[in-house]
């Protein structure tokens, strides 16, 4: 056998190899069923108001970490007259390719322009909405609480709530 054939039979196994391999990713990535991740630490970048009106920190600060199942949301902004408003949450979800469950185990809310006194939730029973997975992107709403429908990709999520706001979120780990 010469040298010549040995190389060309080694580049056609390597090229299979590859192949193989690449054929794999795609059908893993295409795999419905596979559950996907929102994994990550979150910070707010901007709020887009409905006016028009774009909101950045220190007018409107949040962090938000998903990890291992379990959730921290924290965010806090304020109105015209200063007045503040903040949300905390502590949960744990779960996420499928169909379905985003939570389950509420401390949720506080502050209002300083109602005039009503801080709330405090604990132990909530689950709730769960479904979820739409299409070109990298995943989408579902936060069932606990009125939050708002989000939309997840590579690089963070847009949260939106009709009529209120759009919050833009960057991925930071």
């Amino acid at each position: 056998m010469t040298l010549r054939r040995v190389w060309k039979g080694t580049f056609v196994l390597v090229g299979l190899g590859f192949a193989a391999l690449s054929l794999a990713r795609v059908a893993s990535a295409a795999d419905p069923t596979k559950a996907p991740s929102i994994d990550g630490t979150y910070r707010l970048v901007e709020r887009d108001l409905p006016d028009g009106t774009k909101v950045q920190p220190p007018e409107v600060i949040g962090l938000q970490s998903l990890s291992h199942g379990y959730r921290n949301f924290n965010i806090t902004w304020h109105d015209a007259d200063g007045k503040r408003t903040s949300i905390s949450c502590v949960a744990t979800y779960a996420l499928t390719a169909k379905e985003y469950t939570e389950t509420s185990v401390y949720y506080m809310y502050n209002d300083e322009a109602s005039g009503k006194p801080i709330s405090y939730g604990f132990s909530e029973p689950a709730k769960s909405s479904p979820v739409a997975v299409k070109d990298g992107r995943i989408s579902f709403t936060f069932p606990n609480n009125g939050e708002p429908a989000v939309v997840f990709d590579a690089h963070g999520f847009t949260a939106t709530r009709a009529g209120a706001f759009v919050d833009h979120w960057v991925k930071v780990k």
